[in-house]
């Protein structure tokens, strides 16, 4: 595995550059929400961990919640919902979670940071297209990792199939119109370049020593396994009783 170049070094945004990445990650998200053409993979996207949970989970983190359109597909108990917490790096994202879903617990920071929680605070972390975008993935990897429950955690993702040819043309005919009907004639690669980071291989590769793959699920062609052919892959992974490798 290798580790020299993380974490991934990105050129700084302008102010300008800043204004923009942030308003369009807000307007995608309300895109994803609003428009039924998504249905499909907005389904698969946010059905996956809900269907692979373990059972009587109590603790639940969701990183890069974005407007916490995930919730609206759980089903939560009382209890499940107050030690459901949302993590979002972004504040005008995080305000809009607390707006529509007052009863969890929204947290602003980076998931490639210690978040303050005890060691195994959590039943479920959940990441719905997050890793993709980690310039320091592997610390994340390892906070997740710490933040497990070691006997009963599940490590729930959804990863975009980033490099094929099938997500290549979906991004064309979807983010890319939204950036052009707001942003033109700045051009996309602005911001995609610096957010889609990370191809499945480079994140499975980081995974492996602290997490075992207990279910993969390809979409939209589940009976076609392949990256290259498939817009997006859920996993579900239980953490390792040790990791593999020493002194991370």
């Amino acid at each position: 595995m290798q580790t020299t170049k993380w974490p991934k070094v990105l050129p700084p945004l302008t102010p300008e550059q800043r204004v923009r990445s942030d308003a369009f990650m807000k307007l995608w998200h309300e895109e994803l929400a609003g428009r039924p053409r998504y249905d499909l993979i907005e389904r698969f996207n946010h059905n996956f961990p809900v269907r692979h949970s373990p059972a009587g989970f109590r603790t639940t983190i969701e990183i890069g919640a974005g407007l916490g359109g995930h919730l609206e597909f759980e089903k939560l108990t009382p209890e499940q919902e107050q030690n459901y917490y949302c993590n979002e790096y972004r504040e005008n994202m995080a305000a809009e979670i607390r707006r529509r879903f007052p009863r969890v617990q929204t947290v602003v920071g980076d998931c490639q940071k210690r978040l303050e929680f005890p060691d195994g605070f959590f039943d479920r972390y959940i990441a719905v297209h997050v890793m993709e975008h980690l310039p320091d993935l592997p610390a994340a990897i390892r906070e997740a990792y710490r933040l497990l429950n070691r006997e009963h955690g599940q490590l729930l993702i959804v990863i975009p199939c980033e490099g094929s040819m099938a997500y290549g043309l979906a991004r064309k005919i979807s983010a890319e119109r939204v950036w052009n009907r707001h942003f033109a004639p700045v051009n996309y690669s602005e911001f995609y370049k610096r957010e889609h980071i990370n191809v499945p291989e480079e994140i499975l590769g980081e995974l492996d020593p602290y997490f075992t793959i207990e279910t993969r699920s390809y979409f939209p062609l589940p009976f076609l396994p392949f990256a290259f052919s498939n817009l997006v892959i859920g996993f579900s992974l239980r953490p390792r009783p040790q990791p593999l490798t020493a002194g991370k």
